[in-house]
């Protein structure tokens, strides 16, 4: 289960179940009561996560068959773990072979070596993306109580292989070339929040970083190999006057103040400042191919290609979903962590106090005001 912030309230979320097993659950604790979900939304989202050039056979039957087990009334929060099952269509776990050589870049032969045994499938079928199924759904949960607070997220794919994300055709086209060469490609995706207040997260301690909280949260997706905010990478590459984002009057900003650019994807300090929140993640070439790759026999001990499994080509759409509902999962932690979450009553009222329309000039100068 993720921690909650220190010293503060959050949502908390657990998953369990294997990519073809019986089904996947998924547990989220913390909701205010009095949200109403959209059930069907949450299908939605569950069907968009299938949808994308170069995705495998499994996208075209599996269901995601959605069923809730707990923490709604008459469709409506009320206040207890929210428990959400996703049954599987493919459910052959007993019966599927193991694999004679693990795959690089799966948890195949790392796993093997942790519980030393050559029963890889007893380490792929929870390490399988399969189960950012169950977080896509808690995600999409997330994504309603945000709304309520007029807090957006979005996502886009920035580049597949290094062609640029407009070049649509062109990306399909190599997303096709490297199929029908049993090869497979990665490519970097982009995900933003919009309407965030400032002063999300903390700094009193490392845990509490709201960035430190989102690059983790965004590496969990089993395919990422680097996350970003703001300029990322990048921010090394100039001298302060020129990155650090200028503070300005501006009528539209909140509490009247503005930024004249974003390189900090809307993070400071740990904190979010009321700028558009903005990450990247680079996502690298999923690990199974059918033209195989350098491994070992197991049994034999002998150099061998690695065990072809059914696999997508090109999951780089799919990844922008999850990562859509994995930043949602995080930024509802941090407001129901900053408003409490008790009921969204309450929630909305504490939102109000947040100072939108206030003036800073109006604050305490120090301490001794805060009472």
């Amino acid at each position: 289960m993720n921690p909650a912030t220190p010293g503060t309230v959050g949502l908390q979320w657990t998953t369990a179940g294997e990519s073809h097993g019986p089904c996947l659950i998924a547990l989220l604790e913390g909701l205010p009561a009095g949200l109403r979900i959209d059930v069907d939304g949450v299908r939605q989202e569950l069907q968009r996560r299938w949808l994308g050039h170069g995705r495998g056979l499994r996208a075209g039957f599996e269901k995601d068959e959605l069923q809730v087990l707990s923490g709604l009334k008459s469709g409506v929060t009320i206040g207890s773990p929210l428990c959400l099952s996703l049954g599987n269509s493919d459910t052959r776990i007993d019966s599927m072979p193991n694999l004679k050589a693990p795959r690089p870049g799966h948890v195949d032969l790392p796993g093997m070596m942790r519980h030393q045994s050559r029963d890889i499938r007893a380490q792929l079928e929870r390490a399988s993306a399969r189960e950012t199924a169950a977080r896509t759904a808690l995600g999409t949960v997330a994504r309603q109580l945000l709304a309520e607070f007029g807090i957006l997220v979005g996502g886009r794919v920035v580049s597949v292989a290094g062609i640029p994300g407009e070049q649509v055709e062109d990306w399909h086209a190599a997303i096709d070339e490297a199929k029908e060469k049993g090869d497979s490609l990665g490519g970097v995706i982009e995900v933003v929040a919009d309407g965030c207040p400032p002063g999300l997260g903390g700094f009193a301690q490392a845990g509490d970083r709201l960035d430190a909280r989102l690059m983790g949260a965004l590496a969990s997706i089993p395919a990422v190999k680097g996350v970003g905010i703001g300029c990322g990478m990048a921010a090394g590459d100039s001298p302060g006057s020129a990155f650090h984002d200028p503070i300005q009057l501006d009528p539209d900003g909140w509490a009247g103040i503005g930024r004249g650019s974003n390189h900090a994807g809307g993070i400071e300090g740990g904190l979010t400042n009321g700028q558009q929140i903005l990450l990247q993640a680079a996502i690298k070439p999923i690990p199974t191919m059918r033209k195989g790759i350098g491994s070992v026999d197991l049994a034999k001990m002998e150099e061998s290609k690695a065990t072809y499994e059914r696999s997508d080509v090109c999951v780089v759409e799919a990844a922008v979903v999850v990562a859509e509902a994995i930043l949602c999962l995080e930024l509802a932690s941090a407001i129901c962590a900053r408003l409490g979450a008790v009921s969204l009553r309450e929630m909305r009222q504490r939102f109000e106090l947040l100072g939108k329309n206030a003036s800073p000039a109006d604050w305490p100068s120090d301490t001794d005001g805060l009472d």
